[in-house]
This record gives structure tokens, C-alpha cells and sequence, in this order.
């Protein structure tokens, strides 16, 4: 087990933030976690010791949500996710994380971008938003890119919230949903993480030391989100949209600037 007072300073709010993030919350606080952590130790190391801690957190999740969930949601865009993550396992050697979080924040900033023009058209007509309905072809993109950007950096979060926050569901129904699709990626991602010799003693010791900290992130998400009324919740979302496209931004040009 890691035993650096620095790690944990870093890992210690890391754990608390995608936790929270897991209640329900979506959004950047899930993306916060890697690069926290990689304050201390690799990028690859810290998505190593995340993704068993990812594991409970889904665990607390799904019991959690257990009565939410839009089937057609996760029967479109799951297909699509395990292609993504098969592609990510396939190019790991060829692809770099940074690319990857360059490409999708400037992706969801557009989807921001649109959403505020489309809210800005409706105040001024009077009206509502209304949901959009299911879209096989773009539940299975936006699944591939999740699966894929999942896997090669933990950051499917903006991809799934680009096809799902538009279809309006009941808050406790998105949560629910979305907690049962990242569940099945990171449970698929372990084949691969395993392949690439990515769960040695060090990075699993330190993982079982972190995981107590999960289920406790993990409810105070799930306590706040059940008592947030759609209108407060949708705006939030994108807000944390926003937040996750600009660190994805930030985080890709630094490093293929350096």
C-alpha cells in the first residue's frame, strides 16, 4: 500500500468528489478524481487504483437507485459502449488520454453552447423545452464515445449526459439510468485494465485502503439528488457540464502543449 501523507491529501477528496459524483450528481466532480490523484502519483496509476473504488461506489449506486432506471435508455446505448471500450483497448497504445479529453470538452461545450441558445429561443416564444425522444443512431454514438473515452481516461460522463439530459427524464429516472450504464462499463473495463497489467498489490492494497470513504460520497449524493425538483436539477446538470467540458479542455491542451 501507498504510503505517501501526499497521496492521500490528493486521493483522500478525490474519493469524496466522485462519490458524490456517483450519488447522482454526474458532471465534473467525476472527472476530478484522476487528475487529483495524479498530483501525486501517474494519471495511469491513479485510473488503476479509481476504477476498484469505482466498483463499490456503483455497488452503493445501484442499490441506491435500484427502483430508477428507463430500459430503452441503456438497451440503445450500451451496445454502443462496449464497442467504445473494445476500440479504447485495442488503440491503448496509440491514443492519448489528453486527445481524447481535448476532443470531448470542446464536444460538450457545444452541447452547452446550444442548450443555452435553445433555452434563450424559448424565453423569448414563451414556451418550455420540450424532450427529445429516443434516437437509436445517436444513443449508439454517444454510447461508443462513452465506452470509449470511459476507458481510456474516466471521462464518459459528458458523452452519456449529451444524449440523455436532453430526453427530460424524471431526475431520480436519469440517475438511476445513468448509474446502471456506467455500472456495466466499469465492470466490462476490468477485463482489459487486468489484460494490461494495470492491478498489481501496490495499486489494489491502495484501492481496499480508499474504499471505505466510497459508499459514504456515494450516499450524500443520492440524499441530495432525491431532493432536488426537476427545475433546479436540469440547470445544475448542464452547469456541471460545463464545468466537465472546460477542466476536459484545460486538462488536454496543458498536456499536449508540454
Amino acid at each position: 500500500m501507498m504510503t505517501d501523507p501526499f497521496f492521500y491529501a490528493a486521493a483522500i477528496p478525490a474519493v469524496i468528489m466522485v462519490g458524490l459524483s456517483k450519488g447522482g450528481f454526474g458532471g465534473a466532480m467525476a472527472l476530478m478524481g484522476v487528475p487529483l490523484m495524479a498530483l501525486a502519483i501517474s494519471p495511469v496509476q491513479a485510473a488503476a487504483i479509481l476504477l476498484p473504488i469505482l466498483i463499490v461506489m456503483d455497488i452503493v449506486s445501484l442499490w441506491t437507485w435500484r427502483s430508477h432506471s428507463d430500459t430503452r435508455t441503456l438497451t440503445i446505448m450500451v451496445p454502443g459502449a462496449l464497442i467504445g471500450i473494445t476500440i479504447g483497448w485495442a488503440t491503448a497504445a496509440w491514443v492519448t488520454a489528453p486527445m481524447i479529453r481535448l476532443v470531448v470538452g470542446a464536444v460538450a461545450l457545444w452541447f452547452v453552447w446550444r442548450y443555452l441558445v435553445q433555452r434563450l429561443a424559448d424565453a423569448r416564444n414563451g414556451g418550455e423545452q420540450k424532450p427529445h425522444g429516443h434516437n437509436t443512431a445517436r444513443g449508439m454514438l454517444w454510447g461508443t464515445l462513452a465506452g470509449f473515452t470511459s476507458f481510456v481516461s474516466h471521462a464518459g460522463g459528458p458523452p452519456y449526459q449529451i444524449y440523455a439530459l436532453p430526453l427530460r427524464q424524471d431526475p431520480k429516472t436519469y440517475t438511476g439510468t445513468s448509474v446502471r450504464f456506467f455500472a456495466i462499463i466499469n465492470a466490462i473495463k476490468l477485463v482489459p485494465y487486468f489484460a494490461l497489467g494495470q492491478f498489481d498489490a501496490t495499486n489494489l492494497s491502495t484501492s481496499l485502503a480508499l474504499a471505505p470513504l466510497a459508499p459514504v460520497a456515494t450516499l450524500a449524493g443520492a440524499y441530495i439528488v432525491r431532493r432536488m425538483k426537476p427545475d433546479i436539477f436540469y440547470p445544475f446538470m448542464y452547469f456541471m457540464v460545463l464545468l466537465a467540458a472546460l477542466k476536459l479542455i484545460w486538462d488536454g491542451a496543458v498536456h499536449l502543449l508540454a
